[in-house]
């Protein structure tokens, strides 16, 4: 699994992305990725600049240039994600992902990867994973700026409850993620 979290050596205002949404049956998701095929951002929507907005600033391209789902930048992302749709629930692991914040909710991305498909923890359960088990609001808070939906599956965080708790792309979608994890 490729996570990486250090910042670039680029600065806010010289990088391009570029950006593209496929078809689901959860419905329209849209990557933006790095030239190189990072993903800075992703999920349910075909709202790119809703998705720029998510990424740390130091990332944030100032420009994204909206490309074919075969563009060599977005192409990876673009094939994980069917094949996870299609049953491969592994396809999305090793797709390389940038994120920047401070020591701990980077590292509580790094865990959040690690999450088996199928077997959800809870908020409580994740800051355990973290390593810091009294954290339970830091971990939720590492789910809320989660900004690579499904590459970093923070639907895999349930309230201790069970219940599914917040998720930015809706109850319905984290509750379709959850059911096809939990068939597969």
């Amino acid at each position: 699994m490729t996570t990486s979290t250090a910042p670039v050596t680029t600065t806010a205002g010289t990088t391009t992305a570029c950006a593209t949404t496929v078809t689901t049956p959860d419905g329209p998701f849209t990557i933006v990725a790095a030239p190189d095929g990072t993903v800075l951002a992703s999920g349910w929507t075909s709202a790119v600049d809703a998705l720029v907005a998510l990424v740390h600033p130091t990332l944030r391209p100032v420009r994204t240039e909206e490309v074919r789902p075969d563009h060599d930048a977005v192409a990876p992302a673009v094939v994980a994600v069917r094949a996870y749709y299609g049953g491969d629930l592994h396809a999305i692991d090793d797709v390389p992902v940038r994120q920047v914040s401070g020591p701990y909710r980077t590292h509580a991305w790094d865990v959040l990867r690690t999450v088996e498909a199928g077997d959800p923890v809870t908020y409580s359960g994740y800051a355990e994973l973290s390593g810091r088990p009294a954290a339970v609001r830091a971990a939720a808070g590492a789910c809320a700026q989660n900004a690579a939906a499904l590459f970093v599956p923070c639907h895999r965080v349930l309230r201790s409850d069970g219940g599914l708790g917040g998720y930015r792309y809706g109850p319905e979608i984290k509750r379709s993620l959850l059911d096809r994890e939990a068939r597969a």
